[in-house]
This record gives C-alpha cells, structure tokens and sequence, in this order.
C-alpha cells in the first residue's frame, strides 16, 4: 500500500477549499442535528431503550451499506457493556446465517429508507421464527418496513448535509448518535460500573487505566534505592544508579519517608560544594516535600501526579497512611503497561 508524500508549503494547489465555506458546511450539519434532537419523539424511544433492554436472549442489528457499518457499531458498544449482542448481515441471514436466532432474541433494522429490499425479504423470515423486529427508520411518511415489524422508531431528518440531499452523512450521524445514546442509557438502567466495564477491555488503554493500581505496577522490597539520614551522600552513590530510579528514598528508622534525593540533586550539590560533597549527607540535601501517592491509588492517578505542575517528575515514592515506604513508582514502570 502506498503512502501520502510529504506535504510542500510551496506547492501550487489548483483547488482551495474556502475556510467560510467549510464553516458553513459545520454549521449547517449543527443545524441538521439539532432538527434531530429537537423532533425525536421520546415516547418511542423509551418504548425502544426498555424493549431492549428487557431482551432477555441476544439484541441482533441489521442493516445494508452504511446503516449496516452503524448496526455493527452499536452492536459492539453493547457488547463492551456486557450485553448480548451481534451484527446479521441480511445477505447472510438470507443464506443459512438466520438459524442463529431463537425466539427469546431480538433484531433491530437501520434503514434510512425503510424500504431496503434485503430487510424487507428479511422481516418474515424473523417473523416465523418468533422473533421482535424492530425497525429504526427515516421515514416520516410510513415505509414498507412499518407494515412489518412490531414497533418502528422513527428519526427526525430534515436533510443531509449533501447539496443533492443524497449521500447519507446527516443521517448515519443521527443513527449513530441514537444508538450510542440509547446504549449509554441501557448502561446506567444496568448499574454498569467502572471495575465491569473496565474488566471488558483488559488489552486496551481504557481497562488499563482503570484496573491497574500503584500497587500493581511499583517496584517494591529488594527493588528500592534507600538510604537513611544520616549516610554520606558519597556513600550512597552505588544505591542511587544501580537502581534504576533515578533517585534514593530516604527514611528512618521506622522505615518512614523523611524525603528523597536525586541524580539532579547530586548534580546541583556537587556543582554548589565542589569538595565539600564528600562531607555532606543525603539528609542535609534531600527533598522534604516529594510528592508521594497510596499504593491503593490508580496508577493512572499516578501518571497525572507525575505529570502536573510546576514540573514533571520521573518517580513517586510510594506511602502508606503511616508515612511508611511500600514502593516507587517510575514513568518508565507505568509506561511499560501503556499507560
């Protein structure tokens, strides 16, 4: 597959688009959405959201062209909730793929038209074999598909974006943002919570952001570059690099954190003291106030606190409500997870 070249600044374009003309298209598809939210008719869509959600086999969703790529969509954010759900392709079902339905199941058509032929051939298949249909259309004078299914819901399209009214923009936008809508809603009536949705997306940053904890993913025992008070800053240079954190934790005798000291701090105490550094220990010039997190913490939580001003940090030592180290926790460990 061949790639896009680099883009020239000096380049003759033969065709610009006007930035105003490109501003009008935005707000005259703002325009067309808000026909759709401002005529939906709520009755039918409460009617829709609770039948799916009393479903109690599987929610099928069917369409043709570009209401199918939004079926398959819908379907999949379902199904990343836990719910049961999949995409029929009508051209299949049509050939052998309708066995999978039972009677306990639900299908849900997208159609613009309501008179896709595929869904029509379709409905009285589903139909013997005792399953809802339900049609979700764009039609506001009746299509073929409303003399067949159960129940229709009906969306608000004043118009597509297209300056011949014809490539379906506007109205998979209006599809999409239904379903997805309808979907979130399904999610709260289900009392979904983070840890659930979470655990449906174990590989992806979106389950690791809300799985792994400090804890999970901070060097911990043998792993931590300590040191006490009271030892000479040359001593302890050993314990700073071999580490690999960049820095020591430095605590008492209770194993509780009195402050920590760095590479950059030796760098900056070096350059201050020249040979006085051989005398000076690590408590006289660690860091007091270091920014420190629970291990029960999200390590997502850790990687903002790294993060926020006044400036970065490469490490947090890692406490437990008795001020005691249990860990640290570096960019390079949580970077390592994809976080």
């Amino acid at each position: 597959m061949g790639s896009l070249p680099p883009f020239d600044p000096n380049l003759k374009i033969q065709t610009l688009i006007n930035p105003n003309d490109l501003l009008n298209l935005f707000k005259s598809q703002q325009n067309h959405l808000n026909y759709f939210f401002q005529n939906l008719n709520l009755t039918q869509t409460l009617t829709f959201t609770q039948t799916l959600l009393n479903t109690q086999g599987t929610i099928f969703f069917t369409g043709i062209g570009k209401s199918g790529f939004v079926a398959q969509k819908i379907s999949q954010t379902l199904v990343s909730f836990g719910i049961r759900s999949a995409f029929l392709s009508p051209i299949d079902a049509l050939h052998g793929d309708i066995g999978i339905l039972s009677r306990l199941d639900l299908l849900v058509m997208f159609s613009k038209s309501g008179n896709t032929e595929e869904l029509l051939r379709l409905v009285p298949c589903v139909k013997a074999k005792e399953v809802v249909v339900i049609g979700v259309t764009m039609a506001p004078e009746g299509c073929l598909l409303d003399g067949l299914c159960d129940f229709i819901v009906n969306l608000p399209l004043e118009r597509e974006l297209c300056p011949w009214d014809l490539a379906p923009v506007t109205s998979t936008a209006i599809q999409m943002v239904f379903g997805d809508t309808v979907a979130i809603a399904m999610m709260g009536a289900r009392n979904l919570t983070r840890e659930e949705y979470a655990a449906n997306h174990p590989a992806g940053k979106i389950g690791k952001s809300l799985i792994f904890k400090v804890k999970d993913v901070m060097k911990k025992q043998e792993e931590l570059p300590m040191c006490k008070a009271g030892d000479l800053i040359m001593d302890q240079l050993m314990e700073l690099t071999s580490k690999g954190c960049g820095c020591l934790l430095v605590i008492d005798d209770e194993h509780r954190l009195i402050g920590t000291f760095t590479d950059g701090d030796l760098r900056r105490t070096l350059k201050a003291s020249g040979e006085g550094i051989f005398k000076l220990t690590v408590g006289e010039m660690c860091n007091r106030s270091p920014r420190t997190i629970n291990p029960d913490a999200m390590a997502v939580e850790a990687m903002k606190k790294m993060e926020s001003p006044p400036s970065p940090v490469q490490f947090l030592p890692v406490i437990n409500d008795q001020n005691v180290v249990v860990g640290i926790i570096t960019l390079h460990g949580l970077v390592s997870v994809g976080l």
